[in-house]
């Protein structure tokens, strides 16, 4: 890599299964600008999030740690202000942080190392979303997953998301124009947008992009009594377990989220061609990922919140200044993006922080730039809803582990078995890998402390959340200031400089 700090943009979905795009191979699914990014640069083609839900795998995104190492359990958990982040790391190196878009922050701090945000979120900020281990079988109606994002799927002019959104994408392409104007830091920027995600409506635009589709069902829908008795948990908590869920409705909801891909793949379309535009394009490095995958009926459940490969999986695409074109095929996590940005800037010639607070992640650059392959592991921890324990999953080589207290270990091998549905314990030629996983579980958590931890936090934050309610409220939902002095053409301004500042490319005479 040059000895030039490269910008970098970070374009973030939600809810996004790579095995649903083209760039990872499905064979329809429209997304040219996230395959051109493929084509172009390094495409990681095993990487995982960390948690597989929104607000505890972005908090492990931001800060290169594992959930239980900052107690970012669950969609309420408060993401603490303490926690050093990619955003604080890259501003004292001297990079200009913002954010646009979603990150499902709770708590009062809303930047966490972002110098500037430009829009609010879209989810809350407090602790009404906290879910209760004291009583596993309760549902909190007012906002666990249920199928009416199945039934409801469709076409429609606007949504609350594609509102956001578009907001979002107006935001980022503002701000990417402003950064063209004033060179004097290199920029991060994080794109962060709420599509794909549930509900499953789309604009007309991208619905009609599958009028004359055949969509397909998924490989395997498993009823049940087929399923091991934390997926029976979810399928029971979000009633999937439902008979009025025909073939015609899954392909409705099936065709909403392949719309819905395809929106959010042309925001990456409108991020490069910006790019190119304010001719920044030559010295940005993009990564595209997401929070965490998308079920989408295989196995008979939906969304997320488990490990299995189409809710665990994340799209890792880079490319760029010094990046390469290939498959990486090492394991990789989201909790390898913080060093991963560090090592960027580092590369590029700024000096490197001190990394005051230890992290679980690792530089994907080396492997971005070159040849080199390390195998890697992707861990990973579940401790929120639809669940009374702590659910634990380690992916190295071949293999995949699953445990969580009271419930059977789940162990596949996904070389020969991609759809996870052979559990090789008990088969005793995979006696001496099980027992090896299970060790290292056994080494790497302490469940009791886990779990009583996480119940104390639940209850800590329903006690809270019950008294911030009464009387007079003060919410922490993020208002981004603004300054209309500042903007466009006031009379306090000099006119040639208000006009010049926003003109990009500047005016060159005789070209």
């Amino acid at each position: 890599m040059k000895q030039n700090p490269p910008n970098i943009v970070l374009i973030m979905a939600d809810q996004l299964a790579p095995q649903f795009t083209g760039a990872y191979g499905h064979p329809f699914v429209k997304t040219p600008h996230m395959d051109a990014l493929s084509a172009r640069g390094a495409q990681f083609d095993w990487a995982y999030c960390n948690s597989p839900l929104c607000a505890p795998s972005r908090f492990s995104f931001m800060s290169g740690q594992l959930v239980t190492n900052i107690a970012a359990y669950d969609n309420a958990s408060e993401f603490p202000s303490s926690i050093l982040t990619f955003a604080h790391y890259l501003r004292i190196m001297g990079y200009n942080t913002c954010l646009a878009g979603k990150m499902h922050f709770v708590g009062p701090d809303q930047l966490h190392g972002f110098e500037e945000r430009v829009n609010t979120d879209c989810y809350p900020a407090n602790f009404a979303w906290t879910p209760n281990w004291e009583l596993p079988d309760e549902r909190i109606d007012r906002w666990y997953h249920n199928m009416d994002s199945v039934f409801e799927a469709g076409c429609a002019a606007s949504t609350f998301q594609i509102a956001y959104d578009e907001e979002v994408a107006f935001s980022t392409k503002k701000k990417l124009v402003e950064f063209a104007g004033n060179k004097e830091r290199p920029f991060c920027l994080v794109a962060s947008f709420i599509h794909p995600h549930d509900p499953y409506v789309a604009t007309p635009e991208w619905w009609n992009l599958y009028e004359d589709v055949e969509i397909d069902l998924p490989n395997n829908i498993l009823d049940y009594d087929q399923l091991d008795p934390f997926s029976q948990r979810i399928m029971k908590g979000i009633e999937s377990n439902n008979p009025e869920i025909t073939e015609e409705v899954i392909k409705n909801a099936r065709r909403g989220y392949y719309a819905n891909m395809s929106y959010f793949d042309s925001q990456i379309g409108m991020i490069v061609k910006t790019l190119k535009e304010t001719e920044q394009f030559d010295n940005t490095i993009i990564i595209v990922t997401a929070d965490h995958g998308e079920m989408l009926g295989e196995r008979g459940l939906w969304y997320k919140m488990n490990f299995f490969e189409p809710s665990g999986r994340v799209p890792m695409i880079m490319a760029g200044p010094g990046i390469v074109n290939r498959k990486v095929k090492s394991i990789c996590s989201l909790v390898d993006i913080l060093p991963t940005l560090i090592d960027i800037g580092v590369q590029g010639g700024m000096e490197e922080p001190e990394l005051v607070q230890a992290i679980d992640g690792r530089s994907l650059l080396p492997m971005a730039t070159g040849d080199f392959e390390d195998g890697g592991e992707a861990i990973g921890e579940y401790c929120a809803e639809l669940t009374p324990s702590p659910v634990f999953m380690i992916r190295r080589g071949d293999y995949k582990f699953l445990c969580s207290e009271g419930d059977p270990p789940l162990l596949y091998n996904l070389k020969d078995d991609p759809e996870e549905l052979d559990n090789l314990v008990g088969k005793t030629e995979y006696a001496a890998i099980l027992g090896e996983f299970e060790r290292e579980a056994a080494n790497r958590w302490d469940i009791d402390k886990i779990k009583a931890d996480v119940i104390a936090k639940q209850k800590q934050r329903h006690t809270l959340f019950k008294a911030l309610e009464k009387g007079k409220v003060s919410h922490w939902d993020y208002n981004p200031p603004r300054d209309a002095s500042t903007e466009y053409v006031r009379t306090h301004m000099d006119w040639k400089f208000a006009t010049e500042r926003t003109r990009v490319p500047p005016y060159r005479p005789n070209s």
